[in-house]
């Protein structure tokens, strides 16, 4: 199998339902006939690679789809190819496709209403079948004529020898758990050219190919009247204009492959490995990541690292709309008077652009007429001061808007924004460090459901009886039974689970799941974990924690809703809480294979691969806490107790969400009321009362490395024979390791005094001495000599 440079297994294009073999299996549905949410049945391709039915999209709400089935392994993950209702999801337990005896393939809800449908109509008898290349068809039974199928109506993805025409486009998903339309479309223009848009909340416009070159320029042609563009199942695709490319598995027949407009505006074939475990990208669009449009909103720029992602900043003096959300954009902190020119100056950033948006534009001009044209011209926010000649011949693009931002050390352009005196800073430049951030393919783009304005009366009515408080008994009762109801409302009301990724359990609830806490498969400071059953059958770790007694509902709910905010494929999935009276638990995804220290010490199952994908991947995880979501965090206590193990032995850093969460840039202002961490992992800050920072993490990261690599535990003594003597030098881990390790350049003799004697020399010496160095670095007693997170994974990564 082949293994590309750069791969992706995407956690947000793998959709966790139940095991195909829970499910009722048929080959057909035939008129007359349905199928409900409530039945747990599925339409089976005769290969059995694909399955069409009902997925929930949030609690009590679902959308009739189309998925991968055929994966093995214990996760048996599905992948969405195709839904028929994204943006009006069915409600209750009793929605239903159902195939008409007129042969119009119909889905209603509980409520029976109609929320999607074929439209069609047949006066032969028709089947509706799923095929092998995963096309869903409407066809008469006879002669196998096909009057409906769902490859004319993709979704965000195309399968192997399905057509992209004039007639379809694809759209890209709202986030990773909101299933309805996107931001990001992918069709052919009027001119027949195939291109991606952005259409956004407030601004739209075209991004690939970009708008700055011509047809020609970009290679494309448009002298062509078919519109078609097509991925071939080896591996090819072709499109009408020109536009081609192959994956780097080209030419594997029997590869599974699918193309995706994913939530990022970009565009990936994935293929399925040998071993159907994974999603792997073998081809993605060539294209500056965030030259993409709308990432960020308006008045941010979008700044991408090959170690970290594409990350979002606010402009200086600016907030975010919406802390969620980045599309919003941010606003701004201050109002500018105009044409004041007397109270407004500029800030300056470097290697700055925002694409689009002029006001208008002058050429060869100076830097001070610029600015002095800005002052005086009310519309205009700020300029882009670029030289367009090697003689130094400048021009200025007045901007009314800043949006499309990005910024690129390759860049070399500036940009200028217009700002109160009072606000800016007298020597304040560039923002750079003090940024907001967030992985812009995790961000949680939410969308809710609303409530219509049906019920103005009911809110009239508690104001009058408030008013009175006569009624107030009344009111209360009449939301209570409202709420009870709430599992069997109308479309029409507001569907949280839909859109939150956390599930709200009842304390009853999450007792009944664990038997009453009986499996207790872990204890840490913050609580107790317990292994329960839910009640749709998954396999969770339940944690009971241990809180300050003064902390309220509110606090936690916000804490809880921070924590929603991160999300890595190494850090612990957190599907659902509990606030009840004084209980506060979480739900976390169960972890089979236990914790890092478990697999360390207890069974000794790990192997020097595994060992070095352990520490890659909590590497990544810590990065991702630590400089790339949009408040930082420190975890303060990794240990191997809290690196969890799943199926796969990929690594989840845990217990993340009891640690402090600060907001970026205060940094400088932190302390902490009690010392945290564990004793032999606590960096010496700890102890000594120095500034807390992220170098903490780092240390602890050093000494789980050198248990990584030892396989001894730090907080026993390690004994040296001294000069022959029967004399024992008892030292910790770290002074012993570096004992043993002389110098800059490691022996393979050195290595092997220090490897842990159960690999019996089964590693590659050359990513051990790499290990053993970023242990040793990380556990420096000087925090500035230490390196940061990211800076770990790339010496890893070499």
């Amino acid at each position: 199998m082949y293994k590309p440079v750069f791969y992706l297994v995407v956690h947000f294009s793998l959709l966790l339902v139940a095991p195909i073999s829970s499910f009722s299996i048929i080959t057909s549905l035939s008129q007359g006939s349905s199928l409900s949410t409530s039945q747990d049945t599925v339409i089976s391709s005769p290969n059995g690679d694909y399955a069409a039915g009902f997925h929930a999209v949030g609690e009590n709400a679902y959308s009739f789809a189309i998925w991968f089935s055929n994966l093995v392994g214990d996760d048996k993950n599905y992948s969405i190819v195709w839904m028929a209702n994204r943006d009006k999801p069915a409600n209750g337990r009793h929605s239903s496709l159902s195939l008409t005896k007129s042969g119009n393939l119909v889905l209603t809800d509980a409520g029976q209403r109609r929320l999607w449908e074929t439209e069609t109509q047949s006066n032969a008898f028709v089947e509706l079948e799923l095929l092998d290349n995963g096309n869903l068809v409407l066809a008469a039974s006879q002669d196998k004529s096909i009057i409906w199928q769902s490859f004319d109506t993709p979704t965000d993805t195309l399968l192997p020898g399905q057509a992209l025409n004039e007639n379809s486009k694809l759209v890209s998903l709202r986030s990773s758990t909101n299933y309805s339309s996107g931001f990001y479309k992918l069709h052919f223009s009027d001119d027949n050219v195939l291109q991606l848009l952005y259409k956004g909340l407030e601004m739209s416009g075209v991004y690939w190919p970009p708008t700055y070159m011509t047809s020609q320029q970009a290679k494309r042609s448009i002298y062509n009247n078919s519109k078609i563009a097509m991925l071939d199942r080896l591996g090819q695709f072709n499109s009408a204009d020109n536009f081609s490319f192959r994956t780097v598995d080209y030419g594997e027949g029997g590869i599974q492959r699918r193309l995706k407009l994913d939530i990022d505006g970009i565009i990936r074939v994935y293929s399925l490995n040998k071993q159907r475990t994974s999603w792997e990208v073998s081809w993605q669009l060539a294209w500056e990541p965030c030259r993409v449009h709308g990432l960020c909103g308006l008045n941010s720029f979008c700044t991408y690292r090959h170690d970290s992602g594409r990350t979002c900043t606010c402009l200086q003096h600016h907030k975010m709309k919406n802390v969620t959300d980045w599309s919003y954009g941010c606003k701004p902190d201050f109002k500018l008077s105009c044409p004041d020119s007397n109270r407004v100056d500029f800030v300056h950033l470097h290697h700055v652009e925002f694409f689009g948006y002029d006001v208008t534009y002058d050429t060869n001009v100076t830097l001070d007429k610029c600015k002095q044209r800005c002052l005086h011209n009310c519309d205009c926010k700020g300029f882009q001061f670029n030289y367009v000649t090697d003689d130094g011949v400048y021009n200025c693009y007045y901007k009314r808007l800043f949006f499309n931002g990005y910024r690129s050390p390759t860049y070399n352009y500036s940009i200028y924004i217009k700002m109160p005196k009072d606000v800016r800073g007298p020597d304040e430049e560039d923002p750079i460090g003090k940024l907001q951030c967030e992985r812009i393919h995790e961000v949680l783009l939410e969308r809710t459901y609303r409530r219509k304005e049906q019920h103005g009366w009911l809110k009239s009515f508690i104001g009058f009886t408030v008013a009175l408080g006569v009624f107030e008994i009344i009111c209360l009762v009449s939301y209570l039974i409202t709420t009870l109801k709430r599992s069997n409302a109308t479309f029409d009301q507001v569907y949280i689970p839909v859109v939150n990724r956390f599930k709200r359990f009842t304390y009853a609830e999450l007792k009944k799941a664990t038997s009453n806490f009986r499996d207790e498969i872990g204890r840490g400071s913050g609580g107790v974990v317990y292994k329960g059953t839910l009640s749709d059958n998954r396999i969770a770790a339940v944690k009971c924690l241990k809180l300050e007694a003064n902390q309220g509902e509110a606090e936690f709910l916000a804490e809880v809703s921070t924590i929603g905010k991160l999300n890595h494929m190494n850090l612990i999935d957190i599907s659902g809480y509990c606030a009840e009276g004084k209980h506060r638990l979480l739900v976390y995804e169960y972890m089979e294979h236990g914790s890092l220290a478990d697999n360390l010490h207890a069974n000794n199952s790990l192997d020097w691969q595994k060992r070095f994908e352990i520490a890659l991947g909590t590497a990544k995880g810590l990065a991702y806490l630590h400089e790339e979501c949009l408040e930082w965090v420190l975890h303060c206590d990794i240990k191997p107790q809290n690196i969890l193990l799943d199926t796969n032995y990929e690594p989840k850093v845990a217990d993340f969400g009891l640690s402090k969460l600060l907001n970026r840039g205060g940094m400088d202002k932190l302390s902490f009321s009690t010392i945290r961490g564990t004793r032999g992992y606590m960096a010496p800050e700890w102890i000594f009362h120095h500034p807390i920072t992220s170098k903490v993490d780092v240390y602890s990261y050093g000494i789980v490395l050198l248990e990584l690599i030892t396989g001894k535990s730090p907080n026993r003594a390690q004994c040296n024979n001294v000069d022959n003597d029967e004399m024992q030098d008892m030292t910790m881990l770290v002074t012993w390791v570096r004992k043993k390790i002389h110098g800059l350049e490691q022996s393979a003799s050195q290595i092997q005094q220090v490897a842990d004697p159960a690999l019996d020399g089964n590693y590659n010496v050359e990513k051990m001495e790499v290990l053993i160095k970023v242990a040793l670095q990380c556990s420096e007693e000087d925090r500035d000599a230490r390196p940061t997170m990211s800076q770990v994974v790339d010496m890893l990564q070499v």
